[in-house]
């Protein structure tokens, strides 16, 4: 591929600034949009993104914009890396500057609640005709900027777009690894959430690492049950986009969702948590639309249910932690077994 693709990062957050900064450092040419004036500005005059990134220096030719048209029209992959619940109104801000051969990408985890849609569906929904693909997995951005050995996986349809993307962003700290299982490495990033809500809860009651260890793989069980029930490869699972993302995110303290069920474990209420975040952590909302989406399908998710009690119908959090893994099927590795 040309040194000479362009490509556009919409979003100035953590994850996206350090995209945008890989795709400099490779040589290709790409602008980072970012809605404050006043901070791209400041990016612009000291290289450092303080507000998302302060420990990273920008690369000279990364170009820091304001203007998305201009942003978009010039890029031949453009790159969404913005909140799930701001996604359609950058959509509908971008939608008259797509052309039909741009690649689109998004990193945002989420599910759009109406439709139980993802956020690569809903690129479908307003571009039809255009190329699309994920990227997704255990992605810490501090991490990934502090140059740390990071794994990710891009999925699309495209093997175009696959290359694509494992040419601008590949480099000797971040590794881009492909799989053709979009809907499955999408869903395994929204669904991982819920399940770091459950890992909090056990760290604040006390629970030891055996109890830990049974709860990631029951966790990894029922991620893949919905999923594949819902058309995605089990194989997904055990990479990055799965198993990798679920470590990550219910091993992390500083994470949101960590915190929310640790909170609750304390034996704090839902708005209790929920104030000390100062937000409402993803794996909440995602945890009642999972909830509803397994029930209308008849998909056994015994942790869904545990946890859907605790945090919405204010069962005592003492049951609630002895029952979570007590309903669950006996077979222990995910569709080897039939369920009886």
């Amino acid at each position: 591929m040309s040194s000479q693709h362009r490509v556009a990062v919409i979003g100035g957050g953590s994850f996206g600034t350090v995209l945008a900064d890989i795709v400099a450092h490779n040589g290709y040419p790409v602008r980072l949009w970012m809605r404050d004036e006043a901070l791209a500005q400041e990016i612009r005059d000291t290289r450092i993104n303080s507000r998302y990134v302060p420990g990273l220096s920008l690369h000279a030719d990364l170009e820091i914009v304001t203007n998305l048209g201009d942003c978009i029209s010039a890029a031949d992959t453009v790159i969404f890396s913005v909140p799930s619940k701001a996604f359609r109104g950058i959509l509908d801000l971008v939608k008259d500057f797509i052309t039909p051969e741009q690649n689109l990408v998004t990193t945002a985890k989420g599910i759009e609640p109406e439709r139980f849609l993802l956020m690569s569906q809903v690129l479908e929904v307003y571009f039809p005709n255009n190329p699309v693909g994920v990227i997704s997995g255990p992605n810490l951005a501090k991490e990934v900027a502090a140059k740390q050995l990071t794994g990710t996986v891009i999925a699309s349809d495209s093997e175009t777009l696959r290359e694509t993307i494992q040419d601008v962003l590949q480099c000797s700290f971040f590794r881009v690894y492909a799989s053709n299982d979009r809907y499955g490495t999408e869903l395994g990033g929204a669904l991982k959430n819920i399940y770091a809500i459950a890992a909090g809860l056990s760290a604040a009651m006390g629970m030891g690492e055996n109890t830990r260890s049974m709860l990631l793989t029951r966790s990894l069980a029922e991620m893949s049950r919905l999923a594949v029930h819902m058309g995605a490869n089990p194989m997904t699972f055990l990479g990055l986009a799965g198993v990798g993302d679920l470590i990550v995110t219910c091993m992390s303290p500083l994470s949101r969702n960590y915190r929310v069920g640790y909170a609750l474990g304390q034996g704090k209420s839902l708005d209790d948590a929920v104030s000390e975040l100062g937000e409402v952590a993803e794996g909440v909302n995602t945890l009642a639309l999972v909830k509803a989406k397994s029930d209308q399908l008849q998909v056994h998710m015994p942790l869904v249910d545990g946890l859907y009690a605790l945090v919405y119908e204010g069962a005592d959090v003492s049951t609630v932690a002895q029952s979570l893994m007590a309903r669950d099927q006996n077979s222990d590795v995910e569709f080897v077994l039939k369920r009886s």
